[in-house]
């Protein structure tokens, strides 16, 4: 038989405490973010400044530039879901919105 105590210690790990505004997933998320927002800049300035070079060797690092900016999109969504996920996790705590149920 499971100690009630036990319990309900397990459910209060989570929702017990002070709620943090963002919380640590988000703003580990929300920091990964302006990361990559400052890569994006550094690599677009990269391209314009490109403009300036001969054809062949412009035509190889524009293309080079426009797989990282690929890479940073997708490495960008992945964080972004993850920050909604975590921002959802807090209003779950918070008593703002439902929990999302599995099928």
């Amino acid at each position: 038989m499971e100690d009630k105590s036990n319990r309900e210690h397990d459910g209060c790990s989570k929702t017990c405490g002070k709620v943090e505004v963002p919380s640590e997933e988000e703003l580990r998320a929300l920091n990964a973010m302006r990361a990559i927002k400052e890569k994006v800049r550094e690599i677009r300035s990269r391209m314009s400044e490109s403009s300036s070079l001969a054809g062949a060797e412009q035509q190889g690092r524009r293309e080079t530039l426009e797989k990282e900016l690929e890479r940073l999109k997708s490495e960008w969504e992945a964080w972004e879901r993850d920050r909604k996920k975590a921002a959802h996790e807090r209003m779950v705590l918070l008593g703002h919105e439902e929990p999302i149920s599995d099928p």
